[in-house]
């Protein structure tokens, strides 16, 4: 029975390693006058502006066979309904996907149409060794533990202004469990200029390690998820600047978890959306279904922010996209999560300057992810 177990995670693993790296990761880089400037409103003190950002978080389930079977149809729909909306003028500014393993779910991506598309941690990219102790309880082969990574993160940006900068860093070899740990799970940063903002706005996004999907004890990717929540902490204080709002979305992997969300807010001192959304005199319009006194325990995809030095940022509304109203069907087995958000600040006397693209060794995230398929 034990040999049985192992040959079936090993049939798991080459099924992954099949479907899911034979397409080159979702890259598109686009000119700087490509994208359109947002509208900056200003006060009537005639020197506070405003201009929005939408920021969609989406988990695409993007899974290949055998973990998944006929989402193909559902992912060219994604890409379709996205690129449908950006022809009407009505899609999110950004989208921060996880879960872009499948040939297919890479296409979708793409075939979204937005001019900057950016990969976070590829199969190969360089791991954090924050962590050296064993995780509780023993690892498991059959379990997907054999200590390689089959895929990449499955994390993407795409955005319809210029990015500035990319960063990511995976997890850990130590800081996965189970399944998850086929994948090269991670976070990755993606600095955007939008056009008429005196300063870039950090954007990140991140999908961690689940728990009953898993398939191992809760103890072990608990830890696992604790590990990562600090290693991502870590990243964001090494590479995110302070004079930029920062927002931070993804795949969290904390419904249903005191021990996760505990875990997560001891490190990370952003707000939380939902929770800003919720304070008394917000005028945060919200466009969804919320239960209970705590609505962020009841989902995964979730999204926290903070202000910059010069421009602040709050959300101002909030709604679901692929939910199966009337902001499109469901295609997979998360709803989106779209947030638009208000950036404030006071406009100096000197015009306002493109901010530089820092390095392109950097933003070229890099040629070589068409030559290396992830």
């Amino acid at each position: 029975m034990r040999y049985s177990g192992v040959f079936a995670c090993l049939s798991l693993v080459l099924s992954i390693a099949v479907t899911g790296c034979g397409t080159a990761p979702p890259l598109r880089r686009m000119a700087a006058e490509a994208a359109s400037a947002p509208t900056v409103r200003i006060a009537p003190d005639g020197v506070t502006r405003t201009a929005t950002l939408s920021v969609l978080t989406y988990n695409v389930e993007g899974l290949g066979w055998p973990a998944r079977s006929g989402r193909e149809q559902d992912l060219v729909r994604i890409g379709a309904h996205l690129a449908a909306l950006r022809a009407a003028g009505k899609a999110p500014d950004v989208v921060l996907f996880q879960e872009v393993f499948s040939g297919a779910a890479k296409r979708a991506v793409l075939a979204s149409g937005y001019p900057a598309i950016v990969p976070g941690p590829r199969r190969t990219t360089p791991h954090i060794r924050m962590f050296t102790d064993k995780l509780p309880h023993r690892a498991k082969l059959r379990k997907g533990e054999i200590g390689v990574r089959l895929t990449g993160s499955g994390l993407v940006i795409a955005s319809r202004y210029l990015v500035l900068l990319t960063r990511s860093q995976a997890y850990g070899r130590r800081s996965c469990a189970g399944l998850d740990c086929l994948a090269n799970k991670g976070v990755m940063l993606a600095r955007i200029a939008v056009p008429g903002v005196p300063v870039p706005i950090d954007l990140y996004d991140t999908h961690m390690n689940s728990r009953r999907a898993s398939h191992v004890a809760e103890a072990r990717n608990l830890a696992a998820h604790a590990r990562q929540v600090t290693e991502a902490s870590a990243f964001i204080d090494a590479s995110h600047d302070d004079r930029y709002p920062i927002v931070f979305g993804g795949d969290f992997n904390m419904r249903g978890s005191q021990d996760r969300w505990e875990n997560f807010t001891r490190y990370q001192p952003m707000r939380l959306v939902h929770r800003a959304c919720m304070e008394p005199g917000s005028d945060c319009k919200v466009h969804m279904s919320w239960d209970g006194d705590e609505p962020w325990v009841d989902t995964q995809d979730l999204q926290f922010f903070g202000n910059g030095e010069r421009v602040t940022i709050r959300p101002v509304r909030v709604e679901a996209l692929f939910d199966g109203g009337p902001n499109g069907p469901v295609l997979s087995d998360h709803d989106g999560f779209l947030v638009e958000y208000e950036l404030t600040w006071r406009q100096a006397s000197a015009p306002v300057a493109r901010p530089p693209i820092e390095n392109c060794q950097a933003i070229c995230v890099s040629r070589k992810a068409f030559r290396h398929p992830d």
